[in-house]
C-alpha cells in the first residue's frame, strides 16, 4: 500500500470517520490533493472504501442505512414509515428508507437499499432528534412529529391502517403534538388526531383537545381523505366518517 493511501486511512482512523465526503479528506494538509484523489480511488479499488454517491464515501463494512439516508441530503431526517419503525410504532419493516428533506433529490438505491426522499417546506423541518454517536449520527423525527407527518402523507407511512395503529399505541406528549399541528396549520389533520384521541380514550390530551377545538372550522372534512367523502358525520369534530368507526377501532389493534 502506497504512502498516501496509508495517510488517508490514518486520517480516517484519527478522526473516527466511517462515512465522509471528498472535502473532508481533501483537508489532509500533509498529502497533496492530487495524491488524495488518487489515493481514494485506489482504496476503493482495493475494497477498503465504498462509493455512496459522487463525493461521498464510507468504509467497506459500514452499512447503517439510517446514517447513510441522512448523509445523502444536506438538511433532513429519517421520517414517515421508517421513523414509525424506529420508534416501535409498526410491526411492518418497510423495504424503503424514507427521508424528509427541504431539497429535491431523486430516489435512489445504495448498497441494495432503496431511499425515498420526500421534499417538504422548510417550516416542516421540525421535531428532529439526534441519534447514534460520533460519526454515525443521524436525525430522525420524534414520535409526535412522526405521527403528524404520517397523517400529512399517509402514502409514505404504510397507509391509514398503519398510521391509525401507530397513533393508538404511541406514547404521546400533547404539547408537542399541539406544536407540530400548529406549525403545519392543517385543520383537517388536527381534527382527525383529536377525534382519534377521544375515540381511543387517550389520557392527558386535554390541552391538545382544547387547541383542536379552538382551530376547528365549519368545514366537514373526510376522515380518510383518499376515500369518497360519504358517510356518517361527526358533529363535534366536523368530520365525515367515510370509514366505519368499528373498522377504525379494529385497525388500532
Amino acid at each position: 500500500m502506497k504512502n498516501h493511501t496509508v495517510k488517508i486511512l490514518e486520517y480516517l482512523d484519527d478522526h473516527g470517520l466511517d462515512i465522509f465526503t471528498k472535502d473532508q479528506v481533501l483537508s489532509i494538509t500533509t498529502v497533496p490533493q492530487s495524491s488524495i484523489v488518487r489515493g481514494v480511488k485506489e482504496l476503493i479499488d482495493l475494497g477498503y472504501l465504498k462509493v455512496i454517491e459522487k463525493g461521498k464515501y464510507c468504509r467497506h463494512n459500514f452499512a447503517d442505512e439510517l446514517v447513510i439516508g441522512t448523509f445523502l441530503v444536506k438538511k433532513g431526517a429519517i421520517a414517515y414509515w421508517s421513523a414509525m419503525n424506529y420508534h416501535g410504532l409498526t410491526e411492518q419493516i418497510p423495504n424503503t428508507v424514507f427521508v424528509q428533506t427541504s431539497q429535491w433529490k431523486k430516489d435512489k438505491k445504495v448498497f441494495g437499499v432503496h431511499y425515498k426522499f420526500i421534499q417538504v417546506r422548510e417550516y416542516k423541518l421540525i421535531g428532529y432528534q439526534e441519534k447514534g454517536f460520533g460519526n454515525s449520527r443521524f436525525s430522525i423525527t420524534d414520535v409526535e412529529k412522526t405521527l403528524v407527518d404520517s397523517f400529512d402523507r399517509p402514502e409514505n407511512s404504510g397507509g391509514y391502517p398503519e398510521i391509525i395503529k401507530a397513533f393508538y399505541q404511541a406514547p404521546i406528549k400533547p404539547l408537542k403534538l399541539k406544536r407540530y399541528c400548529k406549525a403545519f396549520n392543517k385543520t383537517a389533520i388536527t381534527k382527525r388526531l383529536a377525534y382519534l384521541s377521544e375515540l381511543f380514550g387517550k389520557t392527558g390530551m386535554d390541552d391538545f383537545i382544547d387547541y383542536a377545538l379552538s382551530v376547528r372550522n365549519s368545514n366537514y372534512d373526510p376522515f380518510w381523505h383518499y376515500q369518497e367523502a360519504k358517510g356518517r358525520t361527526d358533529e363535534r369534530w366536523r368530520l365525515i366518517l367515510n370509514i366505519d368507526e368499528k373498522e377504525i377501532l379494529n385497525m388500532s389493534h
